[in-house]
Protein backbone atom coordinates (compact mmCIF):
# COMPACT_ATOMS: atom_id res chain seq x y z
CA UNK A 1 0.00 0.00 0.00
CA UNK A 2 1.26 3.55 -0.67
CA UNK A 3 1.46 4.65 2.99
CA UNK A 4 2.10 2.25 5.84
CA UNK A 5 2.96 2.65 9.52
CA UNK A 6 5.39 -0.04 10.64
CA UNK A 7 7.09 -0.95 13.89
CA UNK A 8 10.59 -1.54 12.61
CA UNK A 9 14.22 -0.47 12.93
CA UNK A 10 14.72 2.18 10.24
CA UNK A 11 18.33 1.12 9.64
CA UNK A 12 17.25 -2.40 8.63
CA UNK A 13 14.53 -1.47 6.15
CA UNK A 14 15.07 -2.55 2.55
CA UNK A 15 13.71 0.52 0.80
CA UNK A 16 15.24 2.84 -1.77
CA UNK A 17 15.75 5.65 0.74
CA UNK A 18 15.52 6.24 4.47
CA UNK A 19 15.25 9.64 6.09
CA UNK A 20 17.66 10.84 8.74
CA UNK A 21 16.27 13.26 11.32
CA UNK A 22 19.41 15.37 11.11
CA UNK A 23 20.78 18.56 12.63
CA UNK A 24 21.54 21.54 10.40
CA UNK A 25 25.29 20.80 10.52
CA UNK A 26 24.66 17.21 9.32
CA UNK A 27 26.87 15.93 12.12
CA UNK A 28 26.44 12.57 13.80
CA UNK A 29 24.05 12.94 16.71
CA UNK A 30 22.13 10.65 19.02
CA UNK A 31 18.90 8.73 18.58
CA UNK A 32 17.85 7.88 15.02
CA UNK A 33 20.62 10.05 13.55
CA UNK A 34 23.35 8.26 15.50
CA UNK A 35 21.95 4.84 14.62
CA UNK A 36 21.93 5.71 10.90
CA UNK A 37 25.54 6.95 10.98
CA UNK A 38 26.74 3.82 12.76
CA UNK A 39 24.87 1.45 10.44
CA UNK A 40 26.00 3.27 7.28
CA UNK A 41 29.59 3.61 8.40
CA UNK A 42 30.24 6.76 10.39
CA UNK A 43 33.41 7.78 8.54
CA UNK A 44 31.92 7.40 5.04
CA UNK A 45 28.64 9.10 5.86
CA UNK A 46 30.36 11.96 7.69
CA UNK A 47 32.59 12.63 4.69
CA UNK A 48 29.57 12.72 2.37
CA UNK A 49 27.64 15.02 4.72
CA UNK A 50 30.56 17.42 5.16
CA UNK A 51 30.47 18.16 1.43
CA UNK A 52 26.87 19.42 1.53
CA UNK A 53 26.57 20.89 5.05
CA UNK A 54 25.14 23.04 6.47
CA UNK A 55 21.43 23.02 5.60
CA UNK A 56 18.46 25.07 6.80
CA UNK A 57 15.65 23.77 8.98
CA UNK A 58 13.10 22.12 6.68
CA UNK A 59 15.62 21.47 3.88
CA UNK A 60 16.49 17.97 2.67
CA UNK A 61 19.67 16.67 0.99
CA UNK A 62 20.71 13.21 -0.16
CA UNK A 63 23.76 10.97 0.23
CA UNK A 64 24.52 7.33 -0.60
CA UNK A 65 23.41 4.71 1.92
CA UNK A 66 26.87 3.10 2.08
CA UNK A 67 26.60 0.01 4.32
CA UNK A 68 22.86 0.38 4.90
CA UNK A 69 20.44 -1.90 2.98
CA UNK A 70 19.16 1.20 1.19
CA UNK A 71 20.43 3.15 -1.82
CA UNK A 72 20.16 6.59 -0.24
CA UNK A 73 19.93 8.48 3.03
CA UNK A 74 17.92 11.68 2.82
CA UNK A 75 18.92 14.10 5.57
CA UNK A 76 16.39 16.68 6.77
CA UNK A 77 16.68 19.10 9.67
CA UNK A 78 13.54 19.18 11.78
CA UNK A 79 12.48 22.12 13.93
CA UNK A 80 13.05 22.40 17.66
CA UNK A 81 9.61 22.79 19.26
CA UNK A 82 9.19 26.16 20.98
CA UNK A 83 5.52 26.17 21.82
CA UNK A 84 4.15 25.78 18.30
CA UNK A 85 3.82 29.49 17.47
CA UNK A 86 7.17 30.03 15.81
CA UNK A 87 6.58 28.38 12.44
CA UNK A 88 7.42 24.87 13.64
CA UNK A 89 4.51 23.19 11.87
CA UNK A 90 5.37 24.61 8.44
CA UNK A 91 9.05 23.74 8.95
CA UNK A 92 8.16 20.18 9.94
CA UNK A 93 5.84 19.84 6.97
CA UNK A 94 8.65 21.00 4.68
CA UNK A 95 10.91 18.28 6.11
CA UNK A 96 8.53 15.63 4.77
CA UNK A 97 7.72 17.33 1.48
CA UNK A 98 11.34 18.15 0.62
CA UNK A 99 12.46 14.63 1.55
CA UNK A 100 9.77 13.15 -0.69
CA UNK A 101 10.85 15.45 -3.52
CA UNK A 102 14.48 14.28 -3.18
CA UNK A 103 13.25 10.68 -3.36
CA UNK A 104 11.27 11.28 -6.55
CA UNK A 105 14.13 13.26 -8.13
CA UNK A 106 16.41 10.26 -7.56
CA UNK A 107 13.87 7.80 -8.99
CA UNK A 108 13.16 6.13 -5.66
CA UNK A 109 10.07 3.94 -5.48
CA UNK A 110 10.05 3.57 -1.70
CA UNK A 111 11.04 5.70 1.29
CA UNK A 112 10.92 5.29 5.07
CA UNK A 113 10.67 8.10 7.64
CA UNK A 114 11.11 8.33 11.38
CA UNK A 115 8.70 10.59 13.26
CA UNK A 116 10.80 13.73 12.75
CA UNK A 117 11.44 16.15 15.68
CA UNK A 118 9.46 13.99 18.13
CA UNK A 119 12.52 13.02 20.18
CA UNK A 120 14.99 15.42 21.79
CA UNK A 121 13.60 18.31 19.69
CA UNK A 122 10.45 18.07 21.78
CA UNK A 123 7.68 18.17 19.18
CA UNK A 124 4.50 16.67 20.76
CA UNK A 125 4.16 13.22 19.28
CA UNK A 126 0.46 13.45 18.40
CA UNK A 127 1.04 16.78 16.64
CA UNK A 128 4.17 15.46 14.90
CA UNK A 129 2.15 12.49 13.66
CA UNK A 130 -0.64 14.74 12.36
CA UNK A 131 1.82 16.89 10.41
CA UNK A 132 3.62 13.83 9.03
CA UNK A 133 0.50 12.06 7.78
CA UNK A 134 -0.96 15.28 6.36
CA UNK A 135 2.18 16.10 4.36
CA UNK A 136 2.60 12.52 3.12
CA UNK A 137 -1.05 12.26 2.16
CA UNK A 138 -0.91 15.52 0.22
CA UNK A 139 2.22 14.43 -1.65
CA UNK A 140 0.79 11.03 -2.56
CA UNK A 141 -2.20 12.66 -4.25
CA UNK A 142 0.14 13.66 -7.08
CA UNK A 143 2.83 10.95 -6.95
CA UNK A 144 3.15 7.16 -6.95
CA UNK A 145 5.49 6.14 -4.14
CA UNK A 146 5.61 3.65 -1.26
CA UNK A 147 6.00 5.57 1.99
CA UNK A 148 6.66 4.03 5.39
CA UNK A 149 6.55 5.70 8.79
CA UNK A 150 8.82 3.59 10.96
CA UNK A 151 8.10 3.56 14.68
CA UNK A 152 10.76 1.64 16.58
CA UNK A 153 8.98 1.74 19.93
CA UNK A 154 5.19 1.62 20.20
CA UNK A 155 5.35 3.88 23.26
CA UNK A 156 6.65 6.61 20.94
CA UNK A 157 3.44 6.50 18.94
CA UNK A 158 0.47 8.47 20.26
CA UNK A 159 -3.00 9.15 18.92
CA UNK A 160 -5.46 11.76 20.18
CA UNK A 161 -6.58 10.76 23.67
CA UNK A 162 -10.11 11.99 22.91
CA UNK A 163 -10.35 9.77 19.81
CA UNK A 164 -8.88 6.75 21.58
CA UNK A 165 -11.36 7.29 24.43
CA UNK A 166 -14.32 7.37 22.04
CA UNK A 167 -13.14 4.23 20.26
CA UNK A 168 -12.47 2.41 23.53
CA UNK A 169 -16.04 3.14 24.63
CA UNK A 170 -17.40 1.94 21.29
CA UNK A 171 -15.39 -1.28 21.53
CA UNK A 172 -16.60 -1.88 25.10
CA UNK A 173 -20.19 -1.49 23.93
CA UNK A 174 -20.03 -3.52 20.70
CA UNK A 175 -17.11 -5.95 20.81
CA UNK A 176 -18.05 -9.56 21.53
CA UNK A 177 -14.83 -11.35 22.44
CA UNK A 178 -15.79 -14.86 21.42
CA UNK A 179 -15.03 -17.03 18.41
CA UNK A 180 -17.73 -17.25 15.77
CA UNK A 181 -17.66 -19.23 12.57
CA UNK A 182 -18.09 -17.29 9.35
CA UNK A 183 -18.80 -18.44 5.84
CA UNK A 184 -15.32 -17.48 4.66
CA UNK A 185 -13.53 -19.42 7.41
CA UNK A 186 -15.18 -22.81 6.83
CA UNK A 187 -14.24 -25.46 4.31
CA UNK A 188 -17.15 -27.05 2.43
CA UNK A 189 -16.82 -30.32 4.32
CA UNK A 190 -16.78 -28.45 7.66
CA UNK A 191 -19.84 -26.41 6.73
CA UNK A 192 -21.79 -29.48 5.66
CA UNK A 193 -20.98 -31.29 8.90
CA UNK A 194 -22.06 -28.32 11.02
CA UNK A 195 -25.24 -27.79 9.03
CA UNK A 196 -26.18 -31.45 9.45
CA UNK A 197 -25.70 -31.04 13.18
CA UNK A 198 -27.86 -27.84 13.12
CA UNK A 199 -24.99 -25.89 14.64
CA UNK A 200 -24.96 -23.08 12.08
CA UNK A 201 -27.41 -21.40 9.77
CA UNK A 202 -26.96 -18.75 7.11
CA UNK A 203 -30.59 -17.81 6.76
CA UNK A 204 -30.66 -15.01 9.35
CA UNK A 205 -28.69 -11.80 8.93
CA UNK A 206 -26.77 -10.46 11.89
CA UNK A 207 -27.67 -6.97 13.14
CA UNK A 208 -24.58 -5.61 11.38
CA UNK A 209 -25.68 -7.14 8.07
CA UNK A 210 -29.37 -6.37 8.16
CA UNK A 211 -30.33 -3.51 5.81
CA UNK A 212 -31.98 -0.43 7.25
CA UNK A 213 -35.13 0.96 5.69
CA UNK A 214 -35.00 4.46 4.27
CA UNK A 215 -31.38 4.61 3.09
CA UNK A 216 -29.83 5.12 -0.33
CA UNK A 217 -29.03 1.41 -0.39
CA UNK A 218 -32.06 0.46 -2.48
CA UNK A 219 -30.82 2.65 -5.32
CA UNK A 220 -27.29 1.30 -5.15
CA UNK A 221 -27.70 -2.44 -4.56
CA UNK A 222 -28.87 -3.39 -8.04
CA UNK A 223 -28.56 -7.01 -9.11
CA UNK A 224 -27.82 -9.30 -6.17
CA UNK A 225 -25.53 -11.37 -8.42
CA UNK A 226 -23.54 -8.32 -9.49
CA UNK A 227 -19.77 -8.97 -9.12
CA UNK A 228 -17.64 -6.86 -6.79
CA UNK A 229 -15.80 -4.94 -9.50
CA UNK A 230 -19.00 -4.04 -11.34
CA UNK A 231 -20.67 -2.75 -8.19
CA UNK A 232 -17.51 -0.83 -7.29
CA UNK A 233 -17.47 1.00 -10.62
CA UNK A 234 -21.17 1.79 -10.37
CA UNK A 235 -20.70 3.18 -6.86
CA UNK A 236 -17.79 5.34 -8.03
CA UNK A 237 -20.05 6.81 -10.72
CA UNK A 238 -22.92 7.26 -8.27
CA UNK A 239 -20.64 9.11 -5.86
CA UNK A 240 -19.37 11.26 -8.76
CA UNK A 241 -15.76 10.37 -8.03
CA UNK A 242 -12.83 9.53 -10.31
CA UNK A 243 -10.86 6.27 -10.21
CA UNK A 244 -7.70 8.13 -9.18
CA UNK A 245 -9.51 9.91 -6.37
CA UNK A 246 -10.85 6.61 -5.06
CA UNK A 247 -7.66 4.58 -5.08
CA UNK A 248 -5.66 7.46 -3.59
CA UNK A 249 -8.21 7.94 -0.79
CA UNK A 250 -8.28 4.17 -0.25
CA UNK A 251 -4.47 4.00 0.17
CA UNK A 252 -4.30 1.51 -2.71
CA UNK A 253 -1.53 0.85 -5.17
CA UNK A 254 -2.50 1.94 -8.68
CA UNK A 255 -1.67 -1.48 -10.14
CA UNK A 256 -3.91 -3.24 -7.64
CA UNK A 257 -6.81 -0.93 -8.41
CA UNK A 258 -6.32 -1.53 -12.14
CA UNK A 259 -6.45 -5.29 -11.51
CA UNK A 260 -9.73 -4.94 -9.60
CA UNK A 261 -11.18 -2.66 -12.25
CA UNK A 262 -10.28 -4.77 -15.27
CA UNK A 263 -11.00 -8.24 -13.88
CA UNK A 264 -14.70 -8.76 -13.20
CA UNK A 265 -14.00 -11.92 -11.25
CA UNK A 266 -11.27 -10.47 -9.04
CA UNK A 267 -11.92 -10.74 -5.30
CA UNK A 268 -9.93 -8.27 -3.16
CA UNK A 269 -8.85 -8.85 0.41
CA UNK A 270 -11.22 -7.74 3.14
CA UNK A 271 -8.93 -4.84 4.08
CA UNK A 272 -8.86 -3.64 0.48
CA UNK A 273 -12.64 -3.87 0.13
CA UNK A 274 -13.14 -1.89 3.34
CA UNK A 275 -10.58 0.69 2.22
CA UNK A 276 -12.58 1.25 -0.97
CA UNK A 277 -15.79 1.64 1.05
CA UNK A 278 -14.08 4.23 3.25
CA UNK A 279 -12.71 6.06 0.21
CA UNK A 280 -16.22 6.40 -1.23
CA UNK A 281 -17.63 7.40 2.18
CA UNK A 282 -20.21 4.62 2.13
CA UNK A 283 -22.74 4.22 4.92
CA UNK A 284 -22.62 1.10 7.09
CA UNK A 285 -25.38 -0.55 5.04
CA UNK A 286 -23.64 0.28 1.78
CA UNK A 287 -20.35 -1.03 3.17
CA UNK A 288 -21.98 -4.30 4.24
CA UNK A 289 -23.41 -4.79 0.76
CA UNK A 290 -20.11 -4.06 -0.99
CA UNK A 291 -18.27 -6.47 1.32
CA UNK A 292 -20.85 -9.17 0.68
CA UNK A 293 -20.00 -9.05 -3.04
CA UNK A 294 -16.45 -10.06 -2.12
CA UNK A 295 -17.61 -12.74 0.33
CA UNK A 296 -17.01 -10.83 3.56
CA UNK A 297 -19.01 -9.31 6.40
CA UNK A 298 -18.26 -7.12 9.39
CA UNK A 299 -18.47 -8.92 12.71
CA UNK A 300 -18.73 -7.78 16.31
CA UNK A 301 -16.46 -10.70 17.26
CA UNK A 302 -13.50 -9.02 15.49
CA UNK A 303 -11.92 -5.96 17.10
CA UNK A 304 -10.63 -4.82 13.68
CA UNK A 305 -14.21 -4.81 12.35
CA UNK A 306 -15.59 -2.93 15.36
CA UNK A 307 -12.95 -0.20 15.04
CA UNK A 308 -13.72 0.19 11.34
CA UNK A 309 -17.44 0.27 12.12
CA UNK A 310 -16.88 3.10 14.61
CA UNK A 311 -15.32 5.29 11.94
CA UNK A 312 -18.02 4.52 9.36
CA UNK A 313 -20.88 5.10 11.80
CA UNK A 314 -19.20 8.34 12.91
CA UNK A 315 -18.70 9.34 9.25
CA UNK A 316 -14.97 9.79 9.77
CA UNK A 317 -13.49 8.69 6.47
CA UNK A 318 -9.81 9.65 6.75
CA UNK A 319 -8.11 6.32 6.06
CA UNK A 320 -4.83 7.52 7.51
CA UNK A 321 -6.49 8.37 10.81
CA UNK A 322 -8.20 4.97 10.80
CA UNK A 323 -4.86 3.27 10.20
CA UNK A 324 -3.25 5.18 13.06
CA UNK A 325 -5.87 3.77 15.42
CA UNK A 326 -5.62 0.26 13.94
CA UNK A 327 -1.85 0.42 14.44
CA UNK A 328 -2.37 1.53 18.04
CA UNK A 329 -4.56 -1.56 18.62
CA UNK A 330 -2.10 -3.91 16.87
CA UNK A 331 -4.53 -4.52 14.02
CA UNK A 332 -3.75 -4.83 10.29
CA UNK A 333 -3.97 -1.60 8.30
CA UNK A 334 -6.38 -0.66 5.52
CA UNK A 335 -5.23 -0.43 1.92
CA UNK A 336 -3.42 -2.67 -0.49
Amino acid sequence: MPFTIVRQDLTKMKVDAIVNAANTALQMGGGVCGAIFKAAGAHELKAACDKIAPIQTGDAVITPGFRLPTKFVIHTAGPVYRGGKNGEEEQLRLCYLNSLKRAVENKCKSIAFPLISSGIYGYPKDEALRVATGAIQDFLREHELEVYLAVFDKSAFTVSEKLIGEIASYIDEHYVAEHKFTRRELLDVEREALEEADLISYNVLSPMQAPTVGTELDDLIGNLDEPFSQMLLRLIDAKEMTDVEVYKRANLDRKLFSKIRSNKGYMPSKRTAIALAVAMELSLDETDDLLERAGYALSHSQKFDVIVEYFIVSRKYDIFEINEVLFKYDQPLLGG
